[in-house]
């Protein structure tokens, strides 16, 4: 009889131990609401170049998950597919670019890209276009290159009041343009873009 009770009391010990244990399990398994997601710092036609800092996330892959910077030759380097040429691209053709190396090593890789810093020489257009918008400079841009690029003005801009704004040496230099005197023969005011400018168009 001692016997027995000993063996039912061993039994007891144990199961309340395991229910005790799943218990703890089930509560270290619950975890706080996921990291915000980070956000582009560049609209989904921006081209990236040198020294952008992107992520690449690929789904439920921690390993192929990098915050990466665009190096001086264009390119970012991950594991198993090595360099790939970002300089140029948008992120979504960056991400499909490298779903499709990918797939030599993975079955279906989901991939997604997108721009954490823009560091890479670039300018802006706002006001009365059809595409404002942060811009990159990667060769010699004038303003009416800037403007064709923005898609042109919209029904109700200014073309005659244009403000040009660029930093120099730490203060703020305000340029007037008429875009009716870009176009004629002299070009007057049709500057050659800098990194940094700002074009508005009221």
């Amino acid at each position: 009889m001692k016997a027995r009770w000993a063996v039912a009391c061993l039994l007891s010990a144990v199961l309340f131990a395991g229910i005790v244990g799943k218990g703890y399990a089930v509560d270290n398994a619950v975890t706080g609401p996921p990291p915000p997601q980070a956000i582009s710092q560049a609209g989904p036609e921006y081209r990236m170049g040198p020294e952008d800092v992107l992520r690449v996330s690929v789904w439920e892959n921690k390993e192929l998950t990098l915050d990466l910077a665009v190096r001086p030759d264009g390119k970012i380097s991950m594991p198993l597919i090595q360099d790939v040429v970002a300089e140029g691209q948008t992120a979504m053709e960056l991400a499909s670019s490298i779903r499709q190396r990918l797939l030599t090593f993975l079955k279906e890789p989901q991939v997604s890209v997108i721009v954490l810093q823009v560091n890479a020489p670039k300018y802006f257009v706002i006001g009365s276009v059809t595409k404002p918008g942060t811009y990159p400079l990667r060769s010699e841009t004038s303003i009416l290159q800037a403007l064709s690029l923005a898609g042109g003005f919209t029904q109700f801009a200014s073309p005659r009041s244009i403000k040009l704004i660029r930093n120099t040496a730490g203060k703020q230099e305000v340029r007037k343009v008429n875009y009716y005197n870009m176009i004629d023969e002299s070009g007057e005011g049709n500057y050659i873009l800098k990194s940094g400018d700002t074009i508005v168009v009221p």
